[in-house]
């Protein structure tokens, strides 16, 4: 899904789709797509929108040995939407085309089939430093508990899913959705969405300091990321 305006990482996607953002000598995506086919993927799609020709330019420089076709958006379809349009007949993976991670995606894609779900969501824990003092008081207004600046865990999402290919009954032509109704409309259906913890490295790039992080990351250690196929 490299479809996104990236407005957060603005100015430099105001001419970069945001999958292009640099890692050192290669774009976000190269990484990605390096990763895909390391783990066995046979074709990829991309849903492109803002600059997608740039994007699917500096993809056709490159020879990553697997076919890769463009679905142009006329319309943005949100995060999922595009699903309909990929014509997928089997199991596959979609991921946002802004993250950087460790996750084995073929461990990944082999769990989501054990599982027997027809979505799978690559999660991760995540904590958050609160800088206040917070309180906790009962309805009656009376303080029951106090927590000077807790951390807070969550767990989230990792912006990186296996499907079957029928979740797509789920999504209307041409209608716009994001991939948390898209999960929800699974779940109301009765079906079974499933959960892939992971506790490596994860970061997405949506924000500057995110994006500088990543940066450095790669810098201090590519292979961890390439696995040897950084050529």
């Amino acid at each position: 899904m490299a479809g996104g305006r990236g407005s957060r990482l603005a100015p430099y996607t105001t001419v970069l789709p945001k999958p292009l953002m640099p890692l050192g000598d290669r774009p976000i995506i190269d990484v990605l797509m390096r990763q895909l086919v390391h783990a066995g993927a046979g074709d990829v799609s991309i849903s492109v929108g803002h600059l997608g020709g740039v994007l699917e330019s500096w993809i056709r420089t490159e020879d990553y040995r697997v076919a890769v076709s463009f679905l142009y958006e006329d319309e943005p379809l949100g995060t999922a939407g595009a699903l309909r349009n990929a014509g997928m007949d089997g199991t596959f993976l979609a991921m946002n085309g802004d993250v950087l991670t460790t996750l084995s995606f073929r461990e990944l894609v082999e769990r989501h089939r054990a599982s027997g779900a027809v979505a799978t969501v690559a999660v991760t824990e995540r904590t958050t430093q609160v800088d206040y003092g917070v309180v906790h008081a009962d309805g009656a207004g009376r303080i029951v508990r106090l927590e000077e600046k807790p951390t807070l865990s969550y767990v989230v999402s990792m912006g990186i899913y296996a499907f079957e290919p029928e979740i797509v009954r789920h999504i209307e032509p041409g209608e716009r959705v994001d991939f948390p109704d898209l999960l929800e409309r699974a779940i109301a259906a009765g079906e079974t969405v499933a959960a892939h913890r992971f506790d490596g490295y994860w970061r997405d790039i949506g924000n500057p300091d995110d994006y500088e992080r990543a940066v450095a990351d790669f810098a201090a250690d590519s292979d961890r990321f390439l696995g040897g196929q950084g050529t």
